[in-house]
């Protein structure tokens, strides 16, 4: 089917021009573009003068649980929520079973992809043979081919010569090291700030010692910000992200919630956890002068009943891809803090640049539509997150990947 969308505002080379005509055909495999549509006999025509169309999103930074913990999240489950969010394309952490350590078990992963996947699905290798840190390194040779980088997610390289030699592997496969940072030894201590912004400390070092390509996972607090801007100015190859809940909420707001609201405390427990207001205005700070590269959702479902166990008790992850464009044109966009054309940026443009990925769709959104969040209605099978309940700005009406709609919520 040839479809047209008229009118609205897309957005073009960093900025939104008015929309003639936009034509979405499969038989293409291509978001096309005409002045006048006289040569095209579309079959629907849709009309978006209220909306805006966006290069579709791109989320480097999500767990889709299979396979391993389909009870949680499923490849087709994961990607119907992400194609609900606005997203084409979604990078798949390798806290799996088994892990993707050797091709063979990358292999029962990408078959699961193949067969299920509504959008682009890329998943990670793992950095080290049981993804746990420590020991040897994956077979890292034989995963690039079918990787978007090589990460440990959920657990930090803890030997200094281990990193450095993963990081030498990397660069030679022109892959990413791609780093949760969180030194055991010091969150043993307690040291729950330290773990995070340490080891990005040390392995910025080693990045600049080897010169590979490094990548920081959802950094949470004002010492990382500052440690990457430093980096940045030496000329190291880094890159980083943060999420929506740390741009959002602080240590405050989160005590408070759960004071009044123990039982929901699930929804707030996440690792790195939420930090004080000093670190949040840090994160934005660094969005606002190029620190913070991108933002990934850490997408991260449990099921209802191991979130039901209050804060302390609860499984750290939450469910993200469903509402972040929203949660964040809520929170950073209307209330002025960055433009809408900023958080393009940092959603679709910059994930897709530092990775390596085609831009292969576009997501159109109404920006006068307000709702009140209900994840209970959520695609992903995890519907737990803390946005849950608040009002927000901004919906995703349409998502079209290679010229094919995987998403749709137009009124008919």
């Amino acid at each position: 089917m040839t479809t047209a969308i008229k009118g609205g505002k897309i957005y073009k080379s960093g900025e939104f021009l008015p929309n003639e005509l936009f034509v979405v055909d499969a038989r293409e495999k291509a978001g096309l573009e005409s002045e006048t549509g006289s040569d095209f006999d579309f079959e629907r025509v849709i009309n978006a003068d209220n909306s805006f169309i966006l290069p579709s999103f791109c989320d480097v930074h999500v767990h889709f649980r299979e396979p391993g913990q389909s009870y949680k999240e499923t490849i087709s489950a994961g990607s119907k929520a992400a194609a609900h969010g606005g997203y084409t394309t979604v990078c798949t952490m390798p806290n799996l079973k088994p892990a993707p350590s050797t091709l063979d078990a990358l292999n029962v992963q990408l078959d699961l992809i193949k067969k299920d996947a509504d959008i682009e699905v890329i998943p990670y290798g793992t950095i080290t043979m049981s993804q746990n840190g420590r020991g040897e390194l994956s077979d890292m040779k034989a995963l690039a081919p079918h990787v978007c980088a090589f990460s440990d997610d959920g657990r930090g390289v803890q030997a200094d010569g281990l990193m450095r030699d993963a990081m030498y592997q990397a660069k030679e496969l022109g892959k990413l090291i791609v780093a949760h940072c969180e030194d055991e030894s010091l969150l043993r201590e307690g040291k729950v700030r330290e773990s995070e912004w340490k080891q990005i400390e040390r392995d910025l070092k080693l990045a600049d010692e080897t010169g590979a390509g490094y990548h920081v996972c959802h950094i949470s607090c004002k010492e990382s910000v500052e440690v990457i801007r430093d980096a940045k100015k030496s000329g190291v190859d880094v890159t980083c992200e943060t999420a929506p809940h740390y741009l959002v909420f602080d240590t405050d707001y989160l005590n408070a919630f759960i004071n009044r609201w123990p039982e929901l405390g699930g929804r707030f427990k996440m690792n790195p956890p939420i930090k004080d207001i000093a670190d949040k205005n840090a994160l934005i700070e660094g969005i606002l002068d190029g620190t913070v590269d991108m933002i990934a959702t850490d997408h991260a479902p449990h099921s209802a009943e191991e979130k039901s166990r209050g804060f302390l008790k609860s499984p750290n992850g939450i469910t993200g891809l469903e509402c972040a464009f929203s949660a964040l044109y809520t929170y950073l966009v209307k209330t002025g803090i960055i433009s809408l054309e900023h958080l393009v940026k940092l959603m679709s443009v910059t994930p897709r640049e530092r990775f390596g990925l085609e831009q292969n769709g576009f997501t159109v959104v109404n920006l006068d539509k307000d709702y009140k969040l209900d994840a209970s209605k959520f695609l992903s099978l995890g519907k737990c997150t803390p946005f849950d309940g608040n009002m927000l700005n901004g919906l995703v009406e349409l998502t079209v990947m290679n010229g094919k709609i995987v998403y749709e919520n137009l009124e008919k």
